[in-house]
């Protein structure tokens, strides 16, 4: 079975740092690129990063770059976020993401992947 699951989530005072962790099983990860997202109750679900399949690169948000960090451990076979510097924010979904066969490039577009995750809370207040 094909899935990506979700760990790492919780509340941290702003300022603070979160490490998010998306655990892929039956996909290989040289060949599936993998966002993350956040939804906030009633809003839209937006891109937070991204990263290729292939490259490696990841790709952020303008309102994150320089503050969070994407990565690849092919040996879990799991993608983690770093979230550093963390702004006071509602509680958000956290979700990671992937579309098996789509290509190696990531892509901000939610409608750019087919399978996700169920998302861990986030949340950041003092």
């Amino acid at each position: 079975q094909v899935q990506v699951v979700e760990s790492g989530g919780g509340m941290v005072q702003p300022g603070g740092s979160l490490r998010l962790s998306c655990a892929a099983s039956g996909l290989n990860l040289d060949a599936s690129y993998i966002g993350w997202f956040r939804q906030a109750p009633g809003k839209e679900r937006g891109v937070v990063s991204c990263i290729g399949a292939s490259d490696r690169i990841g790709r952020y948000r303008d309102s994150v770059r320089g503050r969070f960090t994407v990565s690849v451990d092919k040996a879990k076979n799991t993608v983690f976020l770093e979230l550093n510097s963390l702004k006071p924010a509602a509680p958000a979904v956290s979700h990671c993401a992937t579309a098996p066969g789509a290509g190696l490039f990531c892509r901000f577009a939610p409608r750019s992947y087919d399978l996700w995750g169920q998302g861990p809370p986030v949340a950041v207040s003092s």
